[in-house]
């Protein structure tokens, strides 16, 4: 039985993401600048978090250890769990390395282990390079965690949250998934997750897929589905207009918006404030919370990197796994 003390600071695992990118340096300083109400521990590259340290000039300790029952915390101590050292000559900055996207895919996977047995409340993703793993895997995709068969994601911009049908899929691809029983089977899932994070009586707008919602799929998908809804008790709306019914969201009016296509969300979240967005990741076993941007190998490893997208996703994963609902603004001072 967990304690109210370990209740009110949930464990955190930390994926620093590929280590020739910006995540192991925005992940040194989101924890320095704006430490989440949580215990941190992180799975990665010592070598990456220490040039990320110095080329940063952040003053914290790093410590190996075997596991998260090793850990013991403290402040300025970063913890982290390192499967198997990389070489040297791998961790790079903006490299493009089949043993970082190796490594990459088998920490995700130990992260997931760790979360599926209790020992972890909550894994913080950070940004992944699909080209590393690619030439890893031979997938030009990031593959699915294990026992996990479909995911969505939800991203979060301050009051803004817009859940995804489909996500990194072509257009036309896209289009094809725009139908009754997908977007009722969101609009539950959404609705579940939000009661389980807080909101008491969620309010899911579904976005139009044509133009003033004026087209075949609005009438023939999207609102028998949000009736299907409606009718299970759901507090569900739409379609409304996809060219207003984003901002209508981040006003307040409703706790999250249905996207049916990639951009159709993310424009308008990256849109509004994409520095301090995060993602949430629907459909896996754990609570899993990702950054919203990507390895930024223009900047890597030169100590500029904004790590305020981290500091959202840490703060987001420790509020959400303690039971305290969605954070307020989580922006680095």
């Amino acid at each position: 039985m967990k304690t109210l003390e370990h209740r009110q600071r949930p464990t955190l695992l930390a994926v620093m993401g590929d280590p020739c990118g910006i995540g192991p340096e925005v992940l040194l300083k989101a924890l320095v600048r704006r430490p989440p109400q949580a215990r941190v521990v992180a799975i990665g590259s010592m070598r990456a978090l220490e040039m990320a340290a110095e080329v940063s000039g952040l003053h914290i300790a790093l410590r190996k250890v075997a596991g998260v029952a090793h850990a013991v915390g403290g402040a300025g101590l970063l913890e982290v769990i390192e499967p198997d050292a990389l070489p040297a000559a791998v961790v790079m900055p903006a490299r493009v390395s089949a043993e970082c996207g190796r490594a990459v895919v088998g920490w995700r996977n130990l992260a997931a282990e760790l979360a599926s047995r209790g020992e972890v409340d909550a894994i913080v993703q950070g940004p992944i390079h699909v080209e590393s793993i690619a030439a890893a895997t031979g997938v030009a995709q990031v593959p699915p965690l294990p026992g996990v068969v479909q995911s969505h994601l939800l991203l979060v911009a301050g009051r803004l949250r817009v859940v995804h049908l489909s996500d990194h899929i072509p257009l036309r691809d896209a289009l094809d998934r725009v139908k009754r029983d997908a977007v009722f089977t969101l609009m539950q899932q959404t609705h579940e997750a939000l009661r389980r994070w807080g909101v008491a009586r969620p309010s899911i707008a579904v976005a139009g897929l044509n133009p003033h919602c004026k087209g075949p799929e609005d009438g023939a998908e999207l609102a028998p589905a949000v009736l299907a809804a409606r009718q299970q008790g759901m507090n569900a709306v739409g379609p409304l207009p996809p060219d207003s019914v984003f901002a209508r969201c981040a006003a307040g009016e409703f706790d999250c918006a249905l996207a049916l296509y990639h951009d159709q969300g993310h424009i308008a979240v990256k849109t509004l404030r994409s520095e301090d967005s995060c993602a949430i990741v629907l459909g896996e076993p754990s609570l899993r919370v990702s950054v919203a941007h990507g390895t930024a190998f223009d900047i890597a490893g030169k100590g500029v990197a904004d790590a305020d997208g981290m500091a959202s996703a840490l703060h987001h994963a420790a509020s959400l796994a303690a039971g305290r609902g969605f954070p307020a603004g989580v922006a680095l001072p």
